[in-house]
């Protein structure tokens, strides 16, 4: 069945290859590993296999059964060997080789059954029987898969002799405290023995299994075949060692928490074992040991995609990226003592950790505050009873006498780590993390770090894990920064800022890797969402194809994902109703962004709630569109203000509409006409009287009102409308119609000033010292700076303290929906800078 090794003058290096169960779960599995090893253009292979994917499980489900008598046994033992004859069958040509292959495996079944024979008649299975038995898997994979190459070497590698090893031929262990100890001594004498220095071929060898000095068989526990992969390379002094999984490689965090997460290319040992700690799927820091110990590189790699090239864990990596990954150790409780009688008192220390010890409770973080004044750890949430308990105990007498004042535990909560080597001796990475954090509205409850600086750790609770790890993974760029956007109100601003950012994403990403996803868009009646992102260039088709009654509370939740580190609401509709959710949205952790004006210009204690909310959550409320559209007329007062310099009075026209028509109405034709033209031509809203009121101008004057100081409402403004008395309840047209007859009395207003030399102009007007404001229809000297300006445009004088001479003057496009939109789309990339972009 299987050839002895070749003999050969310069063999060459020895290349250790593992394969897990995943890896051979049927057939064409078996098929697959072994084109990989053919492939290979090395003279010497050593492989060390694992059971058949979940032959283990199934092995040790027999001694449970047995251990209750279950009637069931037979049956389970004719599925395994069901399937093994199947994978037999369907993989061996030579029916001696099958023949071989299934007479052994019917000698495993029968000492197998008189094994769960004997266990079921004491009904408790004993630690080499339960070892016995679940070794059986790697015998039956590793002949399997040695017969396999055998038969097809012949033919694709001739010259190339495949021999099978039993590990518990070539491995010595003895148990000790912290696993399985190498006796390396007895296991150099077996390798010599079954390997020469001039032998050649493909060595098949079983994974997880050992043998004790006794000679009694043993396996070598979880993670058993790494374990033994690991032995198998210091053994032979292999060149490298492949780990085959079914993954690409290391990942920088967990893909199903983290879709960003990407492959990292090289890593060094001490970052693996790290990761590794944090339940990263690596290999075990305790199975890479003896690997470590020679300096043997272990590559991570895809069975089920060899062209990748996986990871490489070496004794250096690659240090280019100062953070490696990102992981979670989740379901960890945090158990805390404190009291003024620990400060300077040695042992304390040794005595909280003694007791834990004896008590068999694992300690999986350790925090303490220089003062010694207390000590934060960290348990599995499962022991955290227990482990208060334990330590009320150790220190009953302190507590007592209230030299210890408390011990608490919080639990649940979950462990954050990122790990690199490369943060050693650079300044910052600690601060980022936790400003990461912070940004993402997440609360640190302890912070751990070693003295090497390869780790930093943080406590959260445990509902935030996942959002940290997506946060800070973004953070540190081993993704991009993600955030998530629903968007209301897909009208004309909407539609444009959509169109807009269909445009602009790609490069945002490409060049600042900045993820920008839409992925919800709501009108007042129904909502279209998506688990990744809306495709902009269809959402209007999608929306109308495949949108869902609008419900606020899965919109806001869908929105505000989990896995997503930001979220942010984009309302570009006018309603009421949506500006009364701004409160529970920037208070649960949701940024806004908006050109609405009810919310900002509505009563002042909801204006003061607003703020008061999203300074306490953390948030950010941006409203820069609301006056003056894209014209950066609230950041400038913001920024003379945050400058120190004392705002006195703002002036301005705020509205393009009324800008036009006082623009265009020259006495050559009556008002009405120009109002009725002007929205024929899409000039003012639907409803002109919606500009005509003047509560438009209102809105945005109480705006500017209060960025400067004043504790302006509604009430506080002299407004006068435009709008004739008796002419404010109707429709539209019938407005349009009535409105002539008062042409004459707007065309009175028009000849006093054309008389005097004056244009008329729509004002608003704010004054901080006699704490005035003013909207009205204004007649202004032709000379003066609001007569001369485009058809549409807003402009705003400042009167400062600096700028008291000659006021300092914004002026532009104020209105439209391509300057709105784009007005909006500048506040949420000024959002994603105060989120950590590199814009």
């Amino acid at each position: 069945m299987v050839s002895k090794l070749n003999i050969s003058t310069n063999p060459g290096a020895w290349h250790v290859h593992k394969f897990g169960g995943t890896s051979l779960g049927d057939a064409d599995c078996f098929r697959r590993v072994a084109d990989i090893l053919l492939d290979e253009a090395v003279s010497r292979q050593a492989v060390v296999v694992s059971a058949m994917a979940k032959t283990t499980d199934a092995l040790l489900g027999l001694v449970s059964a047995a251990e209750q008598a279950a009637p069931d046994i037979t049956s389970r033992m004719d599925a395994i060997g069901t399937r093994y004859r199947t994978t037999v069958a369907a993989l061996l040509r030579k029916k001696q080789s099958a023949d071989d292959i299934l007479k052994v495996f019917a000698a495993d079944l029968a000492d197998m059954r008189d094994v769960l024979r004997a266990i079921a008649l004491v009904r408790q299975a004993g630690e080499r029987s339960r070892d016995l038995i679940a070794g059986y898997g790697e015998l039956w994979s590793s002949r399997l898969l040695a017969a396999y190459l055998a038969e097809r070497a012949q033919s694709e590698a001739p010259g190339r002799p495949v021999h099978w090893v039993d590990a518990r031929d070539l491995i010595i262990i003895e148990p000790g405290e912290m696993g399985p100890a190498v006796q390396w001594d007895e296991s150099w004498a077996n390798a010599r023995r079954i390997f020469t220095d001039t032998t050649i071929g493909i060595a098949v060898v079983t994974g997880f299994i050992a043998s004790e000095r006794n000679g009694l068989p043993t396996t070598l526990g979880r993670n058993g075949s790494d374990f033994s992969s690991s032995i198998v390379g210091a053994l032979l002094d292999a060149e490298k060692i492949t780990i085959w999984t079914d993954v690409d490689g290391v990942l920088s965090a967990d893909p199903n928490r983290v879709p960003e997460a990407a492959i990292i290319s090289s890593l060094s040992y001490s970052e693996a074992m790290e990761l590794a700690y944090f339940g990263a799927k690596v290999i075990h820091p305790q199975t890479m040991s003896p690997a470590v110990q020679r300096s043997i590189p272990i590559w991570i790699r895809n069975t089920f995609n060899p062209s990748v090239p996986g990871s490489l864990i070496g004794p250096n990596s690659d240090s280019s990226q100062p953070i490696k990954g990102v992981t979670a150790v989740d379901d960890v409780a945090l158990l805390n003592i404190e009291g003024a009688g620990m400060i300077g008192v040695p042992g304390t220390a040794d005595r909280l950790f003694g007791a834990l010890r004896e008590s068999g409770i694992s300690v999986i973080l350790i925090s303490q505050a220089s003062s010694e004044h207390s000590i934060c750890i960290g348990v599995p949430s499962g022991m955290a009873a227990e482990a208060e308990r334990v330590v009320q105990r150790a220190f009953a007498a302190e507590l007592k006498q209230g030299l210890v004042q408390s011990i608490t535990i919080k639990n649940p909560c979950s462990v954050i780590a990122v790990v690199g080597d490369g943060m050693a001796g650079m300044p910052g990475v600690a601060g980022r993390f936790l400003g990461t954090l912070g940004s993402a509205g997440i609360n640190v409850k302890a912070i751990a770090q070693g003295s090497s600086e390869r780790n930093i750790s943080a406590v959260v609770a445990r509902q935030d894990s996942t959002r940290a790890l997506r946060a800070v993974h973004s953070g540190f760029y081993l993704s991009a920064e993600t955030i998530s956007i629903g968007l209301i109100g897909p009208g004309n601003v909407g539609q444009v800022l959509l169109k807009q950012m269909a445009t602009e994403l790609p490069r945002l990403k490409s060049q600042f890797n900045l993820d920008l996803r839409v992925r919800a868009i709501a009108d007042s009646r129904r909502m279209l969402l998506s688990d990744r992102a809306i495709n902009l260039a269809t959402w209007l088709e999608d929306f109308e194809k495949s949108s869902v009654p609008l419900d606020w509370a899965q919109f806001t939740q869908h929105v505000h994902a989990e896995h997503l580190p930001h979220a942010v609401v984009v309302d570009c509709s006018s309603s009421e109703d949506v500006a009364a959710r701004y409160v529970e949205w920037l208070g649960g952790g949701v940024h806004v962004v908006t050109p609405n004006k009810k919310a900002p210009s509505g009563p002042l204690s909801m204006y003061d709630q607003l703020h008061e909310v999203r300074r306490r959550s953390n948030t950010r409320f941006l409203y820069e569109t609301t006056v003056g559209a894209a014209l950066p007329i609230l950041g400038t007062l913001r920024d003379l203000r945050e400058t120190g310099d004392e705002i006195r009075s703002i002036e301005g026209i705020f509205s393009g509409t009324l800008a036009y028509l006082f623009n265009v109405f020259d006495g050559t034709k009556p008002f009405s006409t120009i109002v009725r033209e002007a929205r024929d031509a899409g000039y003012t809203e639907p409803d002109p009287r919606d500009d005509l009121s003047g509560l438009d101008v209102a809105r945005k004057l109480i705006i500017l009102g209060r960025e400067m100081g004043m504790r302006l409402e509604m009430r506080d403004l002299s407004v006068e409308s435009l709008i004739p008395a008796g002419l404010e309840a109707g429709s539209a047209d019938d407005f349009l119609g009535a409105l002539q007859a008062h042409d004459q009395a707007m065309a009175e207003r028009w000849s006093r000033a054309n008389e005097a030399d004056q244009v008329l102009r729509y004002v608003g007007r704010l004054d901080r010292r006699s704490g005035t404001a003013t909207v009205r229809l204004e007649s202004l000297g032709r000379r003066h700076s609001f007569a001369n300006i485009n058809l549409t445009d807003n402009i705003v004088r400042y009167a400062s303290a600096r700028y008291s001479e000659n006021p300092l003057v914004v002026q532009g496009p104020g209105a439209g929906p391509a300057v709105t939109a784009a007005g909006v789309f500048a506040d949420i990339l000024r959002l994603s800078t105060y989120l950590g972009a590199a814009l």
